[in-house]
């Protein structure tokens, strides 16, 4: 790898580590911020979901737009917007306009993963490229993980929120300064005008569909679903607008016979498998605290081995995808996630135990979120397709991501609805009348309160019980995906080299 190389995967390692923390970084301090700008607990969540729907209107686009107009000034460009999205959310004076800076960022960083894919597919050799993506991968899984962690850390040693922010502006200068002098360009430019219909209708289509996918477990069930009916529409018509475009000779935001190719399909179904897999592994720190009654400030001990593994996973991930092809690690992948997710319930009870599991997670997720899907994008389309396919590949993936949590959120509510009807016919009136009607972390906090430490220990366990009911179902249907996601390279293996063949 010449330095040219080491130096672009320097940065764009650093840019999509920067990047993923701020989707998990602001859960930590969400409390505080709407304290701060006196919102609900609903109306203050919108500053997670709109940085979740802003990236996921940004990659497919940007995947497009890096092909054609060139990789290093779309990565100066989306880290530029960062920065200022990070900055403006700092100072914000009002719930709004955080919001909006809230999907400034995500519009900044929603790319910066796609860019460094399709670079790297774009100028390495093949036999190096598993192990860089392997690498890019590991970053934005690791930064998923410890998100939430260290933004405890920034909001205990700093007093304020806005330092979760401002630190990313110093971090902006750096890679945008370094990305001008060090990357070298990278494109696969065409003469034809960019598909602005397509970009309007793939906009509106994933803001309905995921609006629509985050309200899920609202009880207005007409409404959310009217959201997602609308969006499936809107995808419709963008894929008859795309053919239509394609055949005219256009260069469509989404190449209809990329989308008809089987190993293309094949690999956004992985891409929506993944988005599930890594949805089980950010419940992981909430699992440690509500059932393991884990202290929040002892809590990141918990997660380091689990942080670590998802990092050698995805160096594993790379090197095995280089030398052995991306469909054997896909299987290796399903395999190790698998037993993993299996055992937290069944066999986990101490420390020890979760560290295994929470480890053999980690290393499923590692192995399978960087390298094996990008290159069987990469290998789908053509090389001025790319980025368009990666950023379709991060669409499916955020997706999963979305859809995911919102049923593992229904599993931890049911726990938590028996945990109150548990109470109230253990207890009656006796204690119950203090006790219902509460979130977890309020219920938890009022069991603590109660005088009669025989009572506080039995409701604590029968809170805990309850909840790992919950978590238990998802731990189960994760295993299930995992089960899936081997199923799907046993598939690729089966097929044969014919089934990776590039359309000419």
């Amino acid at each position: 790898m010449n330095s040219s190389h080491k130096w672009s995967l320097t940065l764009f390692t650093i840019g999509v580590f920067m990047a993923g923390l701020d989707n998990g970084i602001i859960s930590t301090a969400l409390t505080t911020i709407n304290d701060a700008f006196n919102v609900s607990a609903s109306w203050g969540a919108w500053s997670i979901t709109i940085y979740t729907l802003g990236i996921a209107i940004s990659v497919p686009i940007v995947g497009k737009l890096s092909d054609k107009y060139g990789r290093k000034r779309l990565f100066v460009t989306e880290i530029a917007l960062f920065g200022v999205g990070s900055l403006l959310v700092a100072i914000s004076p009002s719930f709004p306009i955080l919001l909006l800076s809230r999907f400034i960022q995500a519009i900044g960083g929603g790319g910066i993963f796609i860019i460094g894919s399709s670079h790297i597919l774009a100028t390495m050799p093949k036999d190096k490229q598993g192990k860089a993506l392997g690498m890019l991968g590991g970053m934005h899984g690791l930064s998923a993980i410890i998100g939430p962690n260290l933004g405890a850390i920034i909001l205990n040693v700093t007093g304020t929120w806005q330092w979760m922010f401002m630190i990313n502006i110093p971090i902006a200068i750096f890679l945008i300064v370094a990305g001008v002098i060090t990357i070298p360009e990278s494109k696969s430019a065409t003469a034809n005008a960019l598909d602005y219909k397509g970009i309007l209708l793939l906009s509106f289509a994933i803001l309905a569909m995921m609006y629509g996918i985050t309200g899920m477990n609202n009880e207005s069930s007409i409404f959310i679903l009217l959201f997602i009916v609308v969006g499936i529409l809107l995808f419709a018509g963008l894929l008859f607008h795309e053919h239509q475009l394609e055949q005219r000779g256009g260069d469509p935001i989404l190449a209809y016979s990329l989308l008809r190719t089987r190993l293309f399909q094949v690999t956004l179904i992985l891409g929506l498998l993944s988005g599930g897999f890594l949805a089980g592994i950010i419940f992981i720190p909430s699992y440690v605290q509500q059932v393991l009654q884990v202290p929040v400030a002892n809590a990141g001990y918990w997660l380091t081995p689990m942080a670590v593994a998802s990092g050698i996973g995805a160096g594993l991930g790379g090197v095995m995808t280089d030398k052995q092809g991306a469909d054997k690690t896909i299987i290796l992948s399903g395999v190790i996630g698998c037993i993993g997710f299996v055992m937290f319930p069944f066999f986990v009870t101490g420390f020890w135990t979760f560290s295994i599991a929470s480890v053999l997670a980690g290393v499923g997720l590692g192995i399978l979120l960087g390298a094996p899907l990008n290159v069987l994008a990469g290998e789908s389309a053509r090389e001025n397709e790319q980025g368009s396919a990666l950023g379709t590949l991060s669409l499916t993936r955020q997706i999963g991501l979305t859809l995911f949590p919102a049923l593992y959120a229904a599993f931890i509510a049911g726990g938590f609805s028996k945990a109150e009807t548990l109470i109230q016919n253990t207890y009656g009136d006796k204690v119950s009348a203090d006790l219902t009607g509460s979130n977890y972390n309020d219920l938890a906090e009022k069991i603590t309160r109660i005088a009669d430490p025989d009572i506080q220990h039995k409701l604590s366990e029968m809170l805990s019980n309850a909840i790992q009911a919950g978590f238990d179902r998802l731990f189960l249907t994760a295993g299930a995906l995992s089960i899936l996601v081997f199923a799907t390279g046993m598939f690729l293996v089966t097929k044969g080299k014919s089934f990776y063949k590039t359309r000419s």
